[in-house]
């Protein structure tokens, strides 16, 4: 065996002992990259058979990363992120005009597919897969070119963002439920169920201080993950809903969901394009790029 190959170990062993370092135990590691307990220890040996030295302590049943284990972790980590980027790399340019953008679902929904047909008649070369995500991720570890964001550019870190749009939210209720329940002033709706969405339980405190209503007496109500299911529950008649009156326009023209209110609440959070600060080497990005700025130009 050349003295190249014998430093160089099985990228399966690699990515156990990786994924077994982060968790300090075998089989949630395992579980992670698809291996069994016994098979995740095996890598981990043939690793410290290479080293000739233990990478854990063996406490029992439970592991440790031991300090030898922790400095070949902390050098390890950069190498594997340099292999994922450059094999990313390497797919982007192979089939250079097919992007993955990670977005919000409900914004996905409303927002993007509606659109899909002036971004193919403008780029028809381009395929596009989205996938939904509610949170900032590691570009780094996951496969996507871009991604859309809510909230302020400083929750996610080391990324490049272009800004969207503010969103105004309002108050919906069905129509029956609100003819059932008259309301005359803001302070009614501190007795209704008060529907919320599960990332911003406190929108409706913000709501009622905007409209100088005391909470004290405010109780929590129902909440869901996503606007729509909560749009769905709010015209099914289950209460009064805060929701974003641009993922709403359909509800709202054919009457299935009113604004009791007339009170938008906005805040200094925003929708934003986010993608990696080299993306936009890849034609496929920067067209998709101009082409999202331009919609909401």
């Amino acid at each position: 065996m050349s003295e190249g190959r014998k430093w160089l170990p099985p990228m399966t062993a690699l990515a156990s002992f990786e994924a077994a370092a982060r968790h300090e135990s075998f089989s949630r590691a395992g579980d992670e990259i698809g291996l069994t307990q016994s098979a995740v220890s095996r890598q981990i040996a043939l690793l410290e058979d290479l080293i000739q030295r233990p990478l854990f302590d063996r406490i029992g049943r439970r592991v440790r990363l031991n300090e030898a284990g922790r400095a070949y972790a902390v050098q390890l980590a950069p190498a594997l992120d340099a292999i994922r980027r450059a094999t990313r790399a390497a797919a982007q340019r192979r089939a250079g005009s097919a992007l993955r953008i990670a977005t919000l679902p409900s914004f996905g929904m409303r927002w993007l597919a509606p659109r899909l047909p002036l971004l193919s008649a403008r780029h028809p070369q381009l395929v596009v897969d989205f996938a939904a995500r509610s949170e900032p991720f590691d570009f780094a570890q996951e496969d996507f070119d871009a991604a859309i964001h809510f909230g302020l550019p400083q929750e996610w870190p080391g990324v490049a963002m272009d800004f969207l749009f503010r969103e105004d939210v309002v108050p919906v209720c069905a129509p029956g439920w609100l003819a059932a329940h008259p309301l005359r002033a803001p302070v009614d709706l501190l007795s209704a169920p008060l529907l919320s969405q599960s990332s911003r339980r406190d929108a409706w405190p913000r709501w009622f201080a905007a409209a100088g209503v005391d909470t004290d007496a405010l109780q929590p109500g129902p909440t869901f993950e996503h606007f729509l299911m909560l749009a769905q529950a709010a015209a099914a008649g289950a209460g009064v809903a805060l929701i974003p009156s641009f993922l709403i326009q359909p509800e709202l023209e054919a009457g299935t969901l009113v604004i009791p209110f007339a009170r938008p609440l906005s805040s200094e959070r925003a929708y934003y394009l986010a993608y990696p600060p080299d993306a936009l080497a890849n034609p496929a990005v920067a067209q998709f790029r101009a082409w999202m700025l331009e919609q909401v130009g």
